[in-house]
Order: structure tokens, then C-alpha cells, then sequence
């Protein structure tokens, strides 16, 4: 029984016969406008014409070829499905390699370490095996140690791949202390463009620094430790210039004083990732204390302007002269503690090291409002203190709100307030949030974590944004 693919094979000849003739024509015709060309004074003009007619005539072949071409077209009965290539030989279209181009669909992307003796063929065997499982490689980083390497790759790879097959495959081709994480796309981002982006906005912002070394380094706590505590007492915090790389842990010094210790449990910390948060703190540190002096301008209910900006030590006496100016009531709301020793924290508070801070002035310069967003390890807290003569204006709910917006462009999972169940003014301005809460109450303090999620917060109902300067 003869198949349909050998049935249309007669029919090949006829094309091979039209593409022949075609080219030996343009061969004859060159062949007879050079032999003119070397016999009529105008042999130029004669030149350009057997150009024009090659090119018509190749232009012609083209589209012959094209619209006949030699392959036959597959039967529906021999086309393989999509993905099942083994190798870049075996199916043409197939991805580098060896996975098919079918798209996102189906794939995940992992981001993998492993180590691997410094040795000519072991990164070899390590594509071997990832080829074998049909997984595409996008990025490959290495990381040079005393003895061996350690390769880091983000790989997409078919849908069905466990972590666990993954990691035996590369332990069979050599890899060592294998290490597999789900990856997104963000870390599409290829690592000099992300370690620029990351330069900038430290140099733009003190308070970047920490967080650029968390997305610098990957999952991570970062803990700013201060040489001197609230209470004026050395601490005891310092380390060498040139800072300190013991496997999972870094302390670096921190330009403003003290240490910045960055910790994770696995993997351990490369001498390369050790060497680029050291350029990350030496930028800080050479560019000094500095803050984006952005201001907006809103309009109270009552017709009052307020301006909102950032806020750093350089505002400490006009936040003492606020605190001079708040009840003992609500200084202990804010501070849950003595009230005398509230002006301790101002320091801390106003340092960009910790966190970011936002100041409401009025249109006489008197700063009438402080928030906070406070980076806590993993975690992320907000508070907030307005002078008694400023609440209930709604200033508390648009602080609040704009502490939040910080903290999702930061990346932060969640945002935590401590407080006291009677103070009513702060749960109001957590549930405007319009976030998901939870509830915590210890010993008489309520902690009230809102989780963020990709959509925004509510936009409050009182000031109203009138200018931007």
C-alpha cells in the first residue's frame, strides 16, 4: 500500500526542472551582457542592467522555492507534539538546549547552585544532564572558590520536573551541595543590570541600602546594628573595614556606625556576593547621609495645608520640639513605655538605616506628624504620632497609606503595627487599609499585621492631594 508522502515524491522533478532552467538562464544572461560590456563604449550602463536582471532572476527563485517548496508537507499522523524533542538535531524549531519553543506554557522556572570541581568538562556535564531532562538554560553565573566553582543557572524546565529528579541528575554529572529554589521573572534580569539598578537607588536614598542588599543576595535577613544603643550605652557592635564572610553570615560596617549583619540559612555566601555588597556599603558610604527631597501638598477638610515629605536627622530638634508639645497620653500610645525617655528614640527613628520616615509640617514649618517604616529583620513595622492639636483630621489614615505603598515597593509581605487596644484612632486607620488584618493581643498590646497584596490600598476619604512640587 503506498502512503500519501510517497505519492506527491513523483511530483518533485517538475520543480527540480522549472529551478534548473531558471538558473541557468540568469547564468546566460550575465554570460551575454559581459561580452557586450567589453565591446560598446557604454559598458557602465550595460553592467547595471545584468545586475538588475541577477537580481530579478534570483528574486524569482526565491519565490519559486518558497511557494513549492522541496519538503512535503507533514502529515497530521507523523508531526510530533510539541516539547518532545530530545536533542536541537532532533526536531527542527526545538529551544537552546534541546527544549521546544512552545512558549511559557508548561515550564517553570527554577534558580539552582551547585559546585563543581574546577575542571575542564564539568560545566559540560552539568549541561549534559540538564539537556537530558529537556530543561533550557537562560542565565549561568560562576563563582570561583579556593577549590572548585560554584555555577548558578535560572532554568526554565518542563512543568513536570521535580526539584528532587533535578537534584539527582546533577549529582550524577558531579554537581555538590546542590541547591533548588522556585524563581519568577524578575530574576529574567541579568545580574549587571540588576546590580546597576540597585547602585542607583542607593545612591538616590540612604534607606535603599538594606534593601538592596536583601534583592542583591536573595532571601535573606538584614539587621542594621548600632554602636550605640537608645540609652547612649556602647553597644560593642563593630567589625574590620573590610568586613566579614563566615559561610551564611556577612557583617559588614555600616558608614553611619556600627555593623549590618546580612544572615540565611542556605547557601552559604561566595566570595563574589560577599565582594558586591561590600561595593554596595562603600557607595553608601561614599556618598554620605542624603534623603529625596520630594514634598506634596495637601488640602484638610477644613482648608489647612500640610506638606508631606521625607524626614531624617537632620529634623531632630523640630521632633523634639513636637514631642515637648504631645500629651503624656500620646506618647504612651506610640512608645508603650516611659514617656521621659521617648525623646531617646528619636535618633534611631530619624536614621535611614532603619527604615524611612515621612513628616507632616504645616505651612508655618512646624512639624506636626511623624511616620514610621522600620525595617525589623524579616519584617516590616509602621507606626505613627500626631500631635493632640492634628488628630482626627485624617492626617494618621494618609500616613498610614503612604507607609504602606512604601513598604509594597520595598517588597515587603506585610506590614505590622504595635499598639494598645484603646487606641482607637490607629485600629481605625489599619482597617481603612482595606488589607487582609490579623490580631494579636499580648499582655495588653495589640499587634495588628495587614498582609499586602498586588492591589492598592484604599484611598482615604479626607486630604486630598492639591499639589506637587
Amino acid at each position: 500500500m503506498t502512503s500519501a508522502k510517497s505519492a506527491r515524491r513523483p511530483h518533485h522533478w517538475r520543480r527540480d526542472l522549472i529551478e534548473l532552467a531558471a538558473l541557468f538562464t540568469a547564468v546566460a544572461v550575465a554570460d551575454a551582457i559581459a561580452n557586450l560590456i567589453g565591446h560598446q563604449p557604454d559598458g557602465p550602463y550595460l553592467l547595471m542592467a545584468s545586475a538588475v536582471a541577477l537580481v530579478a532572476t534570483a528574486a524569482f527563485h526565491t519565490w519559486w522555492a518558497r511557494r513549492h517548496s522541496h519538503a512535503p508537507p507533514p502529515d497530521e499522523a507523523d508531526a510530533a507534539p510539541v516539547g518532545t524533542a530530545t536533542t536541537a538535531g532532533e526536531a527542527e524549531g526545538a529551544g537552546r538546549g534541546g527544549v521546544a519553543d512552545a512558549g511559557e506554557a508548561g515550564t517553570t522556572l527554577w534558580r539552582m547552585r551547585t559546585t563543581v570541581l574546577d575542571a575542564p568538562g564539568s560545566l559540560a556535564a552539568l549541561c549534559t544532564a540538564l539537556a537530558g531532562l529537556r530543561v533550557d538554560i537562560l542565565t549561568l553565573q560562576t563563582h570561583p572558590l579556593a577549590e572548585g566553582t560554584v555555577d548558578e543557572f535560572l532554568l526554565r524546565a518542563p512543568a513536570t520536573l521535580q526539584a528532587q529528579e533535578l537534584s539527582r541528575k546533577i549529582a550524577a554529572a558531579g554537581g555538590a551541595s546542590t541547591w533548588i529554589e522556585r524563581a519568577d521573572a524578575h530574576d529574567l534580569v541579568d545580574t549587571p543590570t540588576r546590580v546597576l539598578s540597585l547602585a542607583t537607588r542607593t545612591a538616590l536614598d540612604a534607606a535603599e541600602l538594606p534593601l538592596a542588599l536583601r534583592q542583591l543576595l536573595g532571601r535573606c535577613t538584614i539587621h542594621s546594628l548600632p554602636a550605640v544603643s537608645v540609652t547612649g550605652r556602647a553597644t560593642g557592635q563593630s567589625t574590620p573595614v573590610e568586613g566579614v564572610l563566615e559561610e551564611t553570615v556577612m557583617r559588614l560596617r555600616d558608614p553611619s556606625g556600627g555593623v549590618i549583619s546580612v544572615e540565611r540559612p542556605y547557601p552559604p555566601f561566595t566570595p563574589t556576593e560577599f565582594a558586591r555588597a561590600r561595593a554596595l556599603v562603600e557607595l553608601d558610604a561614599r556618598l554620605g547621609p542624603r534623603v529625596p527631597r520630594s514634598e506634596d501638598v495637601l488640602t484638610l477638610p477644613e482648608g489647612n495645608e500640610i506638606t508631606v515629605r521625607r524626614a531624617d536627622r537632620g529634623d531632630l530638634a523640630a521632633a523634639r520640639a513636637m514631642h515637648d508639645r504631645c500629651s503624656q497620653n500620646t506618647l504612651g500610645l506610640r512608645y508603650h513605655g516611659p514617656v521621659a525617655d521617648a525623646d531617646r528614640y528619636l535618633d534611631h527613628l530619624l536614621s535611614p538605616r532603619f527604615g524611612r520616615t515621612l513628616a507632616v509640617q504645616t505651612a508655618s514649618g512646624r512639624l506636626v506628624a511623624l511616620a514610621h517604616l522600620l525595617w525589623d529583620g524579616d519584617e516590616t513595622e509602621v507606626a505613627l504620632l500626631v500631635e493632640d492639636d492634628w488628630q482626627r483630621r485624617g492626617i494618621g489614615s494618609e500616613l498610614l497609606r503612604r507607609l504602606v505603598a512604601l513598604a509594597e515597593e520595598a517588597g515587603c509581605d506585610s506590614v505590622y503595627a504595635v499598639t494598645q487596644s484603646r487606641n482607637t484612632g490607629m485600629v481605625a486607620a489599619m482597617r481603612a487599609l482595606a488589607l487582609p488584618l490579623d490580631y494579636q493581643i499580648e499582655e495588653g498590646t495589640l499587634v495588628i499585621t495587614a498582609r499586602l497584596t498586588s492591589g492598592e490600598a484604599a484611598q482615604p476619604a479626607v486630604p486630598t492631594e492639591r499639589a506637587r512640587r
